[in-house]
């Protein structure tokens, strides 16, 4: 009788789907149809389809711990999950039962779908890099668990006024989600500050206790993560920070309500944003709060999990993958050590031998910034045994070193986990690696530079522990849902099974040279570049040509990004237009998005220099509809599910060296945009996917910009040899472009005339160059069909099923 209830409430029926929409309003909202608001019919659906992912989420638990199986853990600062309404009614597979239920209340599944709010908890690629993974480990049936901070404010909300971002709160969850569950029976102690105390019992052992810290909780809050319609459901773990009490009852009766309350508020900040501002002290020390706390309640979490079915300590790395996504959660070596020294009781020869079984560690890039480094007196301060741990693993490291490099003290210097040269500083990057069994890169430009600069002198002692896993994304979220008109397309021609075998969009290649499905490939984009015309229009006003190439650049704004080298380009396109009669070159319409660091000032100056060249052009009637510039408001996944369908030219332009991959790539790719770009990043794997006549490659290769910069670059050389640049540079100086902000783009100017630290101006020319062969194929319109085909049929290598089962083989030891 049970089993039947359960199957009609919770079963995948068009009528049980029915049904459960109506309790779920009636008895979780409190509403029926004439008071419910269309959120409240939002989270309706969403309690619906959540309901039906329970089910399967506790039977996967259940095998999992029934089996014991080892479980892969994966340690985040970023989970940019997005909305999840959509993907999971489609990884449950009920799409068309859902819109025929919702019918029956006069609801439209579209228009539901777009009152979700993004997730913003995460800044970039490496935050929808991790929801990606987490989507194929649950998809491949792979024992896994998310870990990362239930944020209450993510990624800022970008406005652009005048041109310039202005940040504003991105309060996502204010008014609740409906995927989080609370837990608050698994609520952890986390510790900060106070003193070490080192005891010696009548044997001689040494023990040491962490004492006088201030303590915080850790809330956990899961999110089912549901595989391709396979019935396997992972969790993925965000903590909320809490206050150890509600407020302190001494101020509060005694009239100090603002002192009550100061304990709780403060523990709380810890899990308040995203990536606090970390240029002043304050925001330092929250900064490495916050990635303790994530790292120390995840551990001692992992640990409960173990011991449920486990008593052998020497047992945790056969039960237990912990993989580092990136620096942040450096942290969760040095914290493994200090449970099973402390806690555990074991010896430091052991302990050290289970850590470095059970951590893999993926670097994401060579940018000095994004190396991490602590100063000594707030990391001793903040975690004072965990200090002295990390003394002891350098001294033990460097004593290694020391033997394998005899009298090589530069080496060594080089090597410490403890930066000397000036105030001292804990590498992060560095204690990653040394206490990790696996290091890995994101592509195989990025893997091949690490092993030769960032990290040459450990691959030099281990080179057995380097290795290359090329970053991919879900083709569930990247084409599937993103791009139903052409997944449709896809599924017809070349048939099923390619949602999660992205191989198989090979069946595609003969079609290329079919007349007819060429015609129907370009009506499909065709309709996206539509469908995206309207919301150009109503979010900025601008009034877009459908039957433009769409040229796009959407990313983190950032020098090395050189969004300057594609506005530079555009400046010029713009001359040539005014010079050239109509009809010389195709309507072209350029896009830009994406979001600057608040404390990055060049990087919002270039936003605003975008916007200024992008509204002069705009309103220039000699140009008319030939060239229109547009700078997409709050650039966020929702909006890159409908930008990514309807581009032609994805431009991955960074400098040579600088991209560790890139997925953006991988996403334009996958729905049929051609690649504009240098071989950095996985743009080098792209190339040999599809081949140089399929996409655009200009520029200085990695070796030939290190070699440029050593010889001594000299920006000044290309703008006397190039006249359009000492144009464009002109335009700008004369305040072309900002005729009421004069002076405004001097920065840009001065940067770039006499330093140029990201090569713009050394590959303006190959750029060119670059786009009028994209211009010149763009118009044969079969020959551009033929190379967008062949660039989404030879897209599966870079699905993250392919990136999850290399990760399963060589570092976690699970099946994949």
């Amino acid at each position: 009788m049970n089993k039947m209830v359960r199957q009609l409430r919770n079963g995948m029926t068009k009528e049980c789907i029915e049904q459960s929409f109506s309790e779920r309003r009636t008895f979780s909202m409190a509403k029926d149809e004439y008071t419910a608001t269309p959120h409240d019919n939002f989270m309706t659906l969403a309690y619906t389809i959540r309901d039906r992912m329970i089910e399967r989420w506790i039977e996967t638990q259940q095998r999992y711990h029934k089996q014991n199986l080892k479980r892969v853990y994966y340690l985040s600062m970023e989970f940019l999950i997005g909305r999840l309404l959509m993907h999971g009614i489609q990884n449950l597979g009920i799409e068309a039962e859902v819109r025929e239920a919702l019918k029956a209340y006069g609801l439209n599944l579209d228009m539901m779908l777009e009152i979700e709010p993004d997730a913003g908890l995460g800044n970039g690629g490496l935050g929808r890099l991790a929801a990606c993974f987490m989507d194929s480990m649950s998809t491949l049936g792979i024992p896994a668990v998310g870990y990362g901070i239930m944020y209450d404010f993510g990624i800022f909300q970008q406005r652009i006024v005048n041109g310039f971002q202005v940040e504003a709160p991105d309060n996502w969850h204010r008014l609740g989600t409906p995927w989080a569950i609370d837990r608050p029976e698994y609520q952890i102690r986390v510790r900060f500050g106070g003193r070490t105390q080192h005891l010696r019992d009548a044997a001689g052992k040494l023990s040491v206790r962490w004492v006088d810290t201030d303590d915080v909780m850790a809330m956990p809050y899961d999110f089912p993560v549901p595989g391709f319609q396979n019935d396997v459901v992972n969790t993925l773990r965000l903590w909320s920070a809490k206050g150890t009490e509600e407020f302190d009852l001494g101020y509060f009766n005694h009239g100090d309500y603002i002192n009550a309350y100061d304990n709780k508020i403060a523990s709380e900040n810890i899990s308040k944003v995203l990536y606090p501002n970390d240029k002043t002290s304050g925001g330092l020390e929250l900064r490495l709060k916050q990635e303790y706390f994530f790292v120390a309640a995840s551990l001692a979490d992992i640990m409960r999990r173990f011991r449920v079915h486990n008593n052998d300590w020497n047992a945790f790395p056969d039960k237990v993958a912990i993989q580092l996504n990136d620096t942040h959660p450096a942290l969760a070596t040095a914290e493994l050590m200090r449970l099973l020294l402390d806690d555990a009781g074991l010896e430091w020869d052991q302990a050290w031998r289970i850590v470095r079984r059970t951590f893999g560690y993926t670097n994401h890039t060579l940018m000095p910034e994004a190396l991490e480094t602590w100063p000594v007196p707030l990391f001793s301060r903040v975690l004072p045994r965990h200090i002295e741990i990390i003394y002891e693993i350098n001294a033990r490291f460097l004593a290694e070193v020391s033997k394998a490099f005899l009298g090589d003290e530069d080496r060594i210097r080089r090597m410490s986990l403890i930066d000397e040269n000036g105030p001292k500083h804990v590498r992060m990057a560095y204690l990653a690696v040394v206490c990790s069994h696996s290091v890995n890169g994101v592509s195989e430009l990025h893997s091949e530079l690490l092993q030769k600069t960032l990290f040459k002198d450990f691959h030099d002692l281990w080179p057995e522990r380097f290795n290359n896993k090329t970053n991919g994304v879900t083709p569930r979220r990247w084409l599937l849902e993103s791009n139903p008109d052409l997944a449709r397309l896809i599924t017809d021609s070349a048939g099923e099974g390619w949602q999660t075998d992205l191989g198989r969009l090979t069946a595609l290649l003969p079609l290329r040279d079919d007349a007819a499905f060429r015609e129907r490939w370009r009506r499909v984009k065709a309709r996206n570049r539509e469908t995206l015309a309207a919301i150009i229009k109503r979010t900025t006003g601008v009034s877009v040509s459908p039957e433009s190439m769409f040229d796009v650049q959407i990313k983190r704004i950032h020098e090395y990004k050189r969004q300057l080298l594609f506005v530079f380009f555009l400046i010029h396109h713009y001359l040539r237009l005014k010079r050239e009669p109509p009809g010389r070159f195709v309507p072209r319409t350029a896009l830009l998005g994406g979001k600057a660091a608040p404390g990055y000032e060049m990087a919002k100056l270039i936003i605003k220099f975008a916007n200024s060249v992008g509204a002069v052009i705009n309103s220039d009637p000699a140009v008319r509809d030939r060239l229109k510039v547009v700078f997409m408001e709050d650039y966020r996944v929702s909006l890159a599910q409908r930008i990514f369908p309807a581009s032609d030219l994805s431009e991955q332009i960074s400098t040579a060296g600088t991209e560790a991959s890139g997925t953006g790539c991988m996403k334009f790719m996958m729905n049929g945009a051609l690649t504009i770009g240098t071989l950095d990043g996985a743009n080098i794997e792209i190339a040999r996917e599809v081949g140089r006549e399929s996409m655009f490659i200009f520029g200085l290769k990695a070796d030939e910009v290190a070699r440029l910069k050593a010889a001594g670059y000299r920006p000044e050389e290309h703008i006397a040899q190039s006249p359009a640049l000492q144009e464009i540079m002109r335009l700008i100086q004369h305040d072309f472009f900002s005729r009421l902000e004069p002076g405004i783009f001097q920065p840009i100017v001065d940067s770039i005339a006499r330093h140029d630290p990201f090569l713009v101006l050394a590959d303006f020319a190959d750029y060119v160059r670059a786009q009028d062969e994209a211009e010149k194929l763009f118009r044969d319109q079969d020959a551009w069909s033929k190379a967008s085909i062949l660039n989404v049929a030879k897209s599966g290598r870079f699905s993250s099923d392919r990136t999850i089962r290399e990760y399963a083989r060589d570092i976690w030891g699970v099946p994949g």
